[in-house]
């Protein structure tokens, strides 16, 4: 399903209006549906930890980031999922899991502690090494977020840190619970209440937690780190991010996650912190890669899985995303197919006059091509053929042209547009051949 604008839309009114599109008012996108692949992978202990592969179009990522997730929560929490998308969308490779106990990772909560978290970090790290390629940016919510700044010291090979509402000293987490700190100390043990949820936490967790110093551990970490924190958090405050700011060495980045609550429920803000962890992150770990590799004999890929109709595209190492919008059953996360189609045909058109102009040295300093697609009846079509019937595509061009030019220099400009090659593609007669890749990878007609 490729929706366009409504056929009825254009009969009614043959005249252009434009308008900003929805998708340019500043509401926050989010990226891509990802290839997602279900794992298992043991812990130091031979626990069986439950986590997810997430990759890009082309399930060929430069590099991997590892998400720790929060002290309540799990690798599929709508946030830790947006976050991952977004990542994938600009060609990370991501592994989410479960710690030990949590989520469907196999153990008792009961018998873990920090230090266990982290470890469990450490073999998430070892999987990757060992099957894919070892993660260079780990990514902590929370609790998750202090983890991942210890593990991530201790890790040679992460290069980059960022961290989500994380605590400004690891014993924060003890104000979570600290009407039962007494019976834990006393018996050994007690059942809490975090975010609505039970759970048994050990005196030995809360031993654990006094052990690290964050902020000593960040005074030498040596490693580019984001801090993202929203002033609104009233679970694990704004001033934490600001001790960790403090401790943290240069090179050191703050990103305000204003007006989001400490689990980032709403997917606007979930989907802004991972577009902005992942361009952030792609200063320091650039995504480029050898123009070789980029050379292919279909250089295009396009992957739909179960975000609805969101779809992931690689086009020659660019990464876009395609969607429907959310009348027509999509999230609305990107441009439609034929949206797409349309800016195809921009660029072209823009491109072109832009080749034309210089090439006459004429001074054509900016051109704006502004269009939209639509569906009308044959008949109302001034170019058709006589007799045709039924309907056909339609698409307009409004063009702007600024510069010193005079009208025979517009009016070519003009005439240029229609000669650039998507324009001509739309008018010839064109083929498309389909094969179907097999299982054993081998493709069919």
């Amino acid at each position: 399903m490729c929706s366009g604008l409504s056929p009825s839309g254009l009969e009614r009114d043959p005249k252009l209006h434009f308008s900003a599109s929805p998708r340019l008012s500043g509401q926050p996108l989010s990226y891509s549906s990802m290839k997602s692949t279900p794992i298992t992978f043991p812990n130091a202990q031979g626990v069986m930890l439950s986590a997810r592969i997430d990759l890009p179009a082309d399930r060929k990522p430069v590099h991997f980031a590892l998400f720790a997730h929060c002290f309540t929560c799990s690798k599929d929490l709508h946030a830790v999922r947006n976050v991952s998308r977004a990542l994938t969308g600009a060609g990370f490779g991501v592994l989410r899991f479960d710690f030990t106990g949590l989520g469907h990772s196999d153990g008792e909560f009961s018998e873990t502690n920090f230090s266990s978290n982290v470890e469990d970090l450490h073999a998430a790290m070892d999987y990757l090494k060992k099957e894919h390629i070892a993660p260079e940016l780990i990514i902590g919510h929370s609790l998750g977020g202090a983890a991942a700044i210890v593990a991530g010291a201790e890790a040679e090979n992460i290069k980059v840190v960022a961290t989500i509402a994380a605590p400004g000293d690891i014993g924060h987490i003890k104000r979570l619970f600290r009407s039962d700190l007494e019976k834990i100390k006393t018996e050994g043990h007690a059942e809490v209440n975090i975010g609505g949820r039970p759970f048994i936490i050990a005196r030995s967790f809360v031993e654990d937690l006094e052990k690290r110093n964050l902020a000593a551990i960040l005074g030498n970490l040596r490693k580019p780190i984001l801090i993202a924190h929203s002033p609104q958090d009233t679970v694990v405050g704004i001033d934490n991010a600001a001790v960790l700011f403090q401790a943290a060495r240069h090179p050191k980045s703050f990103l305000s996650l204003d007006g989001a609550d400490h689990l980032l429920s709403d997917r606007n803000d979930s989907n802004y912190a991972g577009r902005m962890i992942a361009e952030w992150s792609r200063r320091y770990l650039p995504m480029g890669q050898p123009e070789e590799e980029l050379q292919s004999d279909m250089p295009v890929v396009v992957h739909i899985a179960n975000e609805k109709y969101t779809t992931q595209i690689l086009a020659n190492g660019h990464h876009l995303t395609a969607d429907e919008p959310e009348s027509a059953g999509g999230n609305n996360y990107g441009p439609s197919p034929y949206d797409l189609l349309s800016a195809a045909l921009g660029a072209c058109t823009a491109m072109t006059m832009k080749m034309y102009a210089e090439r006459k040295k004429w001074d054509l300093q900016e051109a704006y091509v502004h269009l939209r697609h639509g569906k009308i009846h044959a008949k109302d079509c001034a170019d058709c053929e006589e007799g045709s019937t039924g309907k056909i595509d339609r698409f307009e061009r409004l063009v702007e042209l600024h510069g010193n030019l005079d009208d025979e220099q517009r009016k070519r400009l003009l005439e240029i547009a229609d000669r650039c090659p998507v324009h001509r593609t739309l008018h010839e007669t064109v083929e498309v051949v389909t094969w179907l890749k097999k299982e054993d990878g081998t493709s069919v007609a």
